[in-house]
């Protein structure tokens, strides 16, 4: 499960958040690509935009979900 003490520091306010046990898998980008975005530089995946409608939410579930390291949370 993901620790919301440990988020990563790309990642934009709200419900959805990705911690420091991101592995830059790609599969929350691919699964996801509206809300989340890769850092080049760090290697490592943030959220960078919350769900806009029903289906933006439910791709961001399943990117949870799919999460092999259990990376990213939901506080909402």
């Amino acid at each position: 499960m993901a620790d919301n003490t440990d988020k990563v520091e790309d990642s934009v306010e709200g419900a959805f958040y990705v911690d420091s046990n991101c592995i830059d898998c790609d599969l929350c980008r691919q699964t996801a690509p509206e809300n989340f975005e890769r850092n080049e530089d760090e290697g490592y995946t943030f959220v960078n935009k919350q769900p806009a409608d029903d289906d933006e939410e439910q791709a961001c579930r399943d990117a949870m979900e799919e999460c092999p390291t259990e990376a990213i949370g939901d506080d909402g």
